[in-house]
């Protein structure tokens, strides 16, 4: 089957998830069919969760330190020198008056290992992100059985083979079909996962299995959607058991074509039929047969992203019976919508803008890498607190980055639910692949094939993607002199995958790379673009085969560059903040947590340390210790996200989109994410609650120029609304305001007003709060701040500051603070002064706070809501309140 969630009749599928055993051996130290044998006595292995990985289960066993602690992590990589093996039992019924075929399915094994069902080899396996399906008709037996998995080294696969010109971060990875990031990327360590990490099933059929099921909507409008429906079905090759000598044999049984009846229904959400189309169709055990049906669904609920409308889900059935027997059944959650990627605009203009239900979309959103580095055991509950954080911080597109997995289905079924987009990598990034080697590619396409049939019926996946960065570097590495070679997996890119979209997946939008498009592939004109002039210094404009350069200065990484950027679409960019306080605590030892510690620098594996350093000496000034690092990074990150990405959204007419290098980590360290290990938001999290607002004020202005007012509008209404521009000393005082009117159109951006920054600073023409009128001899820009904020209810207020933070010389402030622990609330006071980026600290991970790192105004009362997601009593005892103008 095409789909891993779907459910099949009453004992057909049988789990083998659970408690397994788990031993390693020095390659070659025990003999395979001694081990493999269904009566080995292995009491004394130790036991481990299925799915999930050999580290965690050493781990739970206290057998190693774990590796996310200090530099433990070098503790444990003599785990990927062994040879490690699974064994299990488990209890089976076969049937003496049916004729059936039996399949043992592994979702995921990591990554080359050899597969043994009582004592027999039924295959070999060679690809982390491939599923493997055994037949095991000839060799399971009436009731009890074993299997076993043996997982070699990596060693052995990849020594004698051709180091190529380029592989970043490790040059043994390019032949092996694993996850990139587990040799180590520049946000995470190197730890070799293997193991079983995905679930393990036994499904038996008879008669007729289906096959494959694609479900694609044609067309879509307020009257009618068309659903088309593509299944195949195959008969089972059917085998009549006869017994003799206490032994089960199975023998072909040729016989005539099998008559079978197809039956597919579209329910809606509360479970009540909305059509049904019946099928007739009839196989032998020599072929499959594929049949299309067309389901009309009048009125119907269209599946949107949620912040333009409601992700409607129906439920698809699709029922294959042979006579009155139910022998097989598929079942889906899908969408009705449309998808396209629109790369020309009406006057002919370049575009990159996704397309939904006819609607062009402004994408918001961030980049995903696996949710932890020990992938098998991440639980469902990660997932569905990230994706939940991503749509409250009103992200609508996620991007499943190169270097990772194919994710599991529950974060695909989470996206589909809670209405976000998925932007698909194929697992390629950052290296030369060998494209000539005739295995090597029969592996990725049986890789391409296995994965586009899994996810193909989600309705949030909205594009695949061939690769990370591969086309982009291959021709700077190339001008640089580092890569010497052809372009060794263009074929796979350019050829392979697309091959296999036109056979199974033709009406979803293929984009070869990222970047990809125009002059050196990262062209602000043609396609997408990521922005690593910001952070990595490099330099930009540049042509096809000019030498890359990087400015490791101030100004070169400075997040200002981003202004100078008229990308189509921004796929990537960033920069660092620190992990929170808990986070970073929790995993560094107390006598090493403070700023510049060896132990602090190894949470940081970015190739140049230098760079974060650089950025906040320009915009914060330098940390002189581990408060002000916290802080200072934190603040560097949010405002430079604020200032990049409110400038894209004010390019509407030409921007497209803005995915945030990176949402979320994979262990606890230093890096582009914006909600950290322990699913702790950082302060651009709470900053993007406002930046990715569907309806945006927004002040571009550069320090000495103009002001110049927007609005920002991503919803399908227009609206007319009353903007005001107040400008305010630190205690509070008004010294200009300004009100506007605006007509803003429907997903739309317009500039409301410019203003001059002499102007607001000499005014002498304004009045206070209370009405009175004031004498101003003017004001220093390090003085006051900007407050923008609309009559219309749903359109958040926003902060500005005319000079960075090293030049503001903020006066001290303070708050009075109330805790109701029963109602879970924190409420501060202002006082006299403003408090800028107010910080909210508890020791505990998976807090949710309904606000964080804000500005606290000068008598504002603020009342912050505080759970745990997993509904834990909260530490309160642990409770700790912090600003730039008040630190601990």
């Amino acid at each position: 089957m095409d789909n891993k969630n779907a459910s099949y009749p009453d004992l057909s599928c049988l789990s083998l998830d659970g408690t397994w055993r788990i031993q390693h051996y020095r390659p070659g130290e025990m003999k395979a069919v001694d081990l493999a044998a269904p009566g080995l006595d292995d009491r004394y292995w130790i036991t481990g969760l299925v799915p999930g990985d050999i580290h965690t289960s050493l781990m739970k066993r206290e057998l190693i330190p774990h590796p996310y602690y200090g530099h433990q992590d070098q503790l444990s990589r003599w785990i990927e020198q062994e040879e490690w093996w699974y064994r299990t039992t488990f209890d089976y019924e076969l049937s003496e008056e049916v004729t059936e075929r039996h399949e043992l399915t592994f979702e995921g094994l990591d990554t080359f290992a050899t597969v043994y069902v009582n004592g027999h080899e039924v295959g070999q396996t060679a690809n982390m992100h491939r599923t493997y399906i055994f037949d095991i008709s000839r060799v399971v037996r009436n009731g009890w059985n074993s299997v076993a998995v043996r997982f070699y080294p990596l060693q052995p696969h990849h020594q004698e083979k051709e180091l190529f010109d380029w592989s970043s971060y490790t040059k043994e990875r390019p032949w092996l079909r694993k996850a990139a990031m587990n040799f180590g990327w520049d946000w995470g360590p190197r730890i070799i996962t293997v193991g079983i990490w995905g679930s393990v099933t036994i499904r038996r059929t008879r008669i007729a299995r289906l096959d494959q099921v694609y479900v694609y909507t044609r067309s879509v409008s307020s009257e009618e959607a068309v659903l088309e429906v593509q299944t195949s079905v195959r008969a089972v090759s059917r085998l009549r058991y006869t017994s003799y000598n206490e032994h089960t044999h199975a023998v072909a049984d040729t016989t005539t074509a099998q008559a079978l009846r197809a039956e597919v229904a579209l329910l809606d959400h509360e479970g009540r039929e909305v059509t049904r189309q019946h099928t007739l169709t009839a196989v032998d055990h020599n072929r499959t047969d594929t049949w299309n049906v067309q389901l009309h669904i009048p009125q119907p609920h269209l599946w949107w992203t949620h912040d333009l409308g409601e992700p409607y889900l129906y439920h698809l059935q699709v029922l294959l019976y042979s006579g009155e027997e139910l022998v097989d059944r598929y079942e889906h959650e899908v969408g009705l919508r449309t998808i396209e990627l629109q790369l020309e605009g009406e006057q002919g203009e370049p575009l990159f803008a996704f397309v939904l239900n006819g609607v062009r979309i402004y994408a918001k959103g961030a980049n995903w890498i696996p949710v932890d580095n020990l992938i098998g055991s991440a639980g469902d509950a990660r997932y569905v607190e990230l994706i939940e954080l991503a749509a409250q911080a009103h992200m609508n597109m996620l991007r499943v980055w190169a270097g990772g997995i194919y994710e599991k289905d529950i974060f695909y079924q989470q996206c589909d639910r809670q209405g976000i987009l998925v932007w698909q990598d194929f697992a390629f990034a950052n290296a030369l692949f060998p494209d000539f080697n005739q295995d090597f590619m029969a592996n990725v396409r049986a890789e391409v094939m296995d994965n586009v049939k899994r996810l193909r019926n989600h309705a949030s996946l909205a594009l695949w993607c061939g690769n990370n960065e591969i086309d982009w570097l291959y021709d700077m590495k190339t001008a640089a002199g580092d890569i010497r070679s052809p372009f060794y997996g263009e074929a796979i890119y350019h050829e392979l995958i697309p091959d296999v979209l036109v056979d199974s997946d033709p009406y979803r939008p293929y984009w070869p790379s990222s970047p990809y498009g125009g002059n050196d592939v990262n062209d602000p004109d043609i396609g997408d673009r990521h922005n690593w002039q910001v952070w990595h210094g490099s330099v930009y404009p540049r042509q096809y085969g000019d030498k890359p350069i990087l400015d490791y200065s101030i100004e070169g990484v400075s997040f200002h560059h981003y202004k100078q950027d008229l990308a189509l679409f921004s796929s990537e960019f960033g920069m660092h903040a620190a992990a929170n306080r808990y986070t970073l605590s929790r995993y560094i030892p107390e006598e090493s947590f403070y700023w510049g510690s060896e132990e602090m620098d190894y949470r940081n594996k970015d190739t140049n340390h230098r760079k974060g350093i650089l950025l906040m000496e320009g915009y914060t000034g330098i940390p002189q210790n581990i408060d002000q690092y916290l802080d200072y990074s934190m603040l560097t990150q949010a405002e430079g996200l604020k200032y990049g990405i409110e400038h894209y959204r004010r390019l509407k007419h030409r921007n497209s989109g803005s995915l945030i290098w990176q949402l979320n980590d994979s262990w606890p360290g230093t890096s582009w994410a914006i909600v950290d290990y322990e699913l702790l938001p950082k302060a651009a999290y709470f900053y993007a609650r406002t930046f990715y607002h569907p309806l945006l004020l927004s002040l571009d202005h550069e320090p000495g120029q103009d002001m110049n007012l927007w609005i920002i509008n991503d919803t399908l209404q227009a609206f007319t609304t009353q903007l005001e521009m107040k400008v305010m000393t630190w205690q509070g005082e008004v010294v200009f305001r300004r009100s506007f009117a605006a007509e803003v159109p429907a997903n739309g951006a317009i500039q409301v007003e410019q203003i001059s920054e002499a102007e607001v600073l000499s005014s002498t023409d304004k009045t206070t709060e209370s009405g009175q009128e004031q004498s101003i001899t003017g004001w220093q820009a390090h003085e006051v701040f900007v407050v923008l904020s609309a009559d219309h209810p749903d359109i958040p207020d926003n902060h500005y500051y005319l000079r960075s933070p090293k030049e503001l010389h903020l006066p001290t402030a303070d708050w009075q603070i109330q805790v109701d622990e029963q109602e879970q609330t924190v409420t501060l006071i202002g006082s006299a002064v403003l408090a800028r980026m107010v910080k909210l600290e508890i020791a505990q991970g998976r807090l949710r706070f309904s606000d964080n790192y804000f500005d606290l105004l000068p008598g504002q009362r603020k009342v912050v809501h505080i759970r745990h997601a997993g509904e834990e009593p909260i530490n309160w005892s642990s409770l700790q309140v912090s600003a730039l103008n008040r630190p601990l």
